[in-house]
């Protein structure tokens, strides 16, 4: 293991495949050249470290690179300077696109890397408030805000008039309902709420009890914000081929909200993809650092970097997990 792991952290920081000697000379490993040699040897056979060419030193695999992620035992610690930058930043945010905006670009700044952050799932996301807003006969305002402040409202035709009373019964009956509860938990109360009214509103109440379930599902809402694409394009010697594929994968949203929705469903841990453990096309030479945020432990959507497998794993590891910590901890509060 620590021939494997001077290996990665020589092959990160130079690019150049890495030779016994030089693992010996600069890593105070204890041991001689040759027996540097047979260890290499072992892991080569092993699979966690390849040989590019005849007469080149060793790279680490995919398998390599899992089995060094696996052993950290810490991830590197963030600098105070990071620390401070980060929480600066995103303290300093105006509301919930402002926080996201900042996010994805500290992740970005950080790491180097391409930093992707998942919008908050209002599915997942306890409901704050409840309002409704008679705007006319013809139509009620239905505005929705969640605990991670996002507000998103609809628009309800009526069929009939409400009245005061039966606007201001509904608004409270809905709040008792769904106030620091989440979707899942909401649905199936809400839509027996009509049974509670007379039967010349039902028909209204249905359509507000249906606008409000459409909004907390966030039907065709949740989207992932991305920043630093240009950083592929630096770290282009690290693909065999052209990086158009991995800027088209990423342009998709939904191959990116499919990605980060595979990713741990714990609020704070992390988890790492690296290569082939994609399923997406286009992605294979690729590694991804993502982590959860939210309440808790309860994950309202992720984050992460995106980068070449050639990445640097303890500090990418490190900032995903102190940003996701971060952004949990300002949407709480």
């Amino acid at each position: 293991m620590a021939v494997l792991r001077a290996i990665v952290e020589d092959y990160v920081a130079t690019r150049e495949p890495v030779g016994s000697r030089s693992l010996a000379q600069r890593h105070g490993l204890g041991v001689s050249p040759a027996t540097v040699r047979n260890d290499m040897a072992a892991l080569e056979d092993a699979g966690y470290i390849t040989q590019p060419h005849t007469s080149a030193g060793r790279i680490p695999t995919d398998a390599g690179y899992r089995l060094f992620v696996d052993r950290l035992s810490t991830a590197k610690p963030l600098s105070g300077a990071e620390r401070r930058a980060i929480t600066s930043l995103l303290e300093g945010a105006l509301d919930l696109d402002d926080i996201v905006d900042r996010t994805v670009r500290a992740l970005a700044s950080l790491t180097h890397q391409v930093a992707l952050v998942q919008y908050p799932s209002l599915a997942r996301s306890p409901v704050r408030h409840i309002e409704l807003l008679a705007l006319d006969p013809a139509r009620l305002l239905v505005v929705i805000i969640t605990e991670n402040g996002r507000v998103t409202q609809r628009i309800v035709p009526m069929a009939c008039e409400l009245a005061a009373d039966d606007v201001a019964r509904l608004r409270g009956r809905m709040g008792e309902i769904a106030v620091g509860r989440r979707f899942a938990l909401v649905a199936d109360d809400f839509t027996a709420l009509a049974g509670e009214f007379s039967a010349e509103v039902r028909s209204v109440i249905g359509d507000v009890v249906a606008a409000v379930v459409e909004v907390l599902a966030g039907q065709g809402e949740e989207r992932v914000v991305l920043a630093g694409a240009s950083h592929l394009a630096e770290s282009s010697i690290d693909f065999t081929g052209t990086i158009q594929p991995i800027l088209e994968a990423i342009e998709e949203q939904v191959v990116m909200l499919k990605l980060l929705g595979e990713m741990v469903e714990d609020a704070g841990e992390v988890s790492v993809r690296i290569g082939r453990e994609h399923t997406q096309p286009g992605l294979a030479e690729t590694s991804l650092v993502a982590a959860g945020y939210g309440a808790g432990r309860d994950v309202v959507a992720h984050l992460g970097v995106l980068g070449p497998r050639r990445m640097d794993y303890p500090s990418s590891i490190a900032a995903v997990r102190a940003v996701a910590r971060y952004l949990s901890r300002i949407l709480t509060t």
